[in-house]
């Protein structure tokens, strides 16, 4: 499940590293205004995170529980007219409201006219992703992530290979700059929603049986019991950074900048644990729903030592080359400490967020979705913002840094509590793992 679904994600993530090439050599404005729109957007994309878990968490268990196939279908269509019909809605509000919420993290003048180009073609976007990421958690509900990573692949693809096309214009087609970003992202999703539609449609994992409408509404709470606080969940963490984005901005441009693209290094480096995280709710909801709750906790044991051993890992890669690979993001000297400094002491941490989201999926897949959600609301502002403002006062920009490691150990403590709480950890499963020391 985890393998393919790595894949995917990289290339998601990979659009935003072509955004912010491409872009960085268009004006400083617009990289700067790429460190101003990544959190805000990620927030956003919440939405098609939270309905995709509670589409997974609802269709997963209702597999493992050997369900009718046609009650299955209808709940997975529910789902996707459910995500298509929410993310219309946030799209128009995104659209009218962007001004005033840039404006107010600190966007101004050049990087301000940025965004601008930007965000209305990306809102444009957001319900051809939400249906997209609804209909791949279909089929990882059904234990195929290759489909679902193959689908994120190809909307990667168009996103990437369309960008210096809209951004520098080729042929007919003007240049667009920062706007022209939006639009290969545009064309990507729209052409992976269509593909993604139909194959589901082919392998009969969406279908209308009888009345298209029967248990809607039921199948709408079943979904929204989880989907509602997995999104808020999902969108705390890329709203705390943009907050934190604006402690930053008092530091200044470069650190934005800086900041920005160590935040993107970070993603990539992240996409192991991010896939583990897509990997798990599947296992979980499908053995929760067969009532094999050990394989589950075993499930959530070895998840969490892959996350141990791989943030030790990576915390050795950026201890010895921390500054060449920021240099491959950031567009100066300065940006490139900035990035630097942020990599080499956050990355010793990244266990503890690793944890984090693995949990969070665990827990959404057994519709535990407010522990999920508690989880990462303390992690951000109870911990990451408040000691971000108080560390850039008192210590400036290294404070946010030392705020940035300090959370994610928090964020590691309190992953085992809620684990250990919702029944998804026990210890006699960590000790069985352990292999045992044959005597002398």
């Amino acid at each position: 499940m985890s393998a393919p679904m790595a894949l995917g994600i990289f290339s998601v993530i990979a659009v935003g590293l072509a955004d912010a090439y491409f872009l960085g050599q268009v004006s400083g404005a617009a990289l700067a205004a790429v460190g101003f729109i990544y959190p805000v957007i990620t927030a956003l994309t919440s939405l098609s995170i939270g309905l995709s878990a509670g589409a997974n968490a609802a269709l997963s268990q209702k597999v493992g529980a050997g369900s009718n196939k046609e009650d299955v279908q209808r709940l997975a269509l529910h789902a996707t007219g459910l995500g298509c019909m929410l993310s219309v809605v946030l799209a128009t509000a995104v659209w009218l409201a962007f001004p005033v919420a840039f404006g107010a993290l600190g966007a101004k003048e050049d990087v301000a006219k940025e965004v601008a180009e930007y965000m209305p073609l990306w809102s444009l976007s957001l319900p051809f992703l939400v249906v997209m990421m609804v209909t791949n958690s279909v089929f990882r509900a059904h234990g195929d992530g290759a489909t679902s990573a193959a689908i994120m692949i190809v909307a990667a693809f168009f996103g990437i290979a369309l960008n210096p096309i809209f951004i520098f214009g080729w042929g007919p087609i003007p240049e667009m700059g920062t706007a022209g970003a939006a639009m290969s992202t545009l064309i990507g999703r729209v052409v992976a929603v269509g593909i993604a539609l139909w194959i589901a449609w082919q392998r009969g994992l969406l279908g209308v049986c009888g009345n298209v409408l029967t248990g809607v509404f039921a199948s709408a709470r079943t979904i929204l019991k989880v989907g509602l606080p997995a999104a808020m969940s999902n969108a705390i963490n890329p709203a705390g950074m943009a907050l934190v984005t604006a402690a930053v901005a008092t530091v200044g441009d470069d650190a934005v900048a800086g900041f920005g693209a160590a935040g993107r290094v970070q993603s990539i480096l992240l996409v192991p644990l991010m896939a583990l995280s897509a990997g798990i709710g599947p296992v979980v909801g499908q053995n929760w729903g067969a009532k094999e709750t050990e394989r589950a906790q075993s499930a959530t044991v070895w998840a969490f030592g892959f996350s141990l051993a791989y943030g030790a890992a990576i915390a050795l890669v950026l201890a010895l080359f921390a500054t060449p690979i920021a240099g491959l993001l950031a567009a100066s000297e300065s940006d490139q400490e900035y990035a630097a400094s942020y990599l080499r002491i956050v990355g010793v941490t990244l266990f503890g967020y690793g944890m984090v989201v693995i949990v969070n999926a665990a827990m959404n897949a057994r519709d535990k979705a407010v522990w999920s959600m508690s989880l990462s609301l303390g992690r951000i502002f109870a911990v990451y913002l408040p000691l971000a403002w108080i560390g850039v006062v008192v210590f400036g920009y290294m404070g946010i840094v030392v705020a940035a490691a300090l959370a994610n150990l928090f964020g590691a403590a309190a992953a085992v509590f809620a684990a250990r709480r919702t029944s998804l950890l026990s210890f006699d499963k960590i000790s069985s793992a352990i292999p045992a020391q044959r005597p002398g």
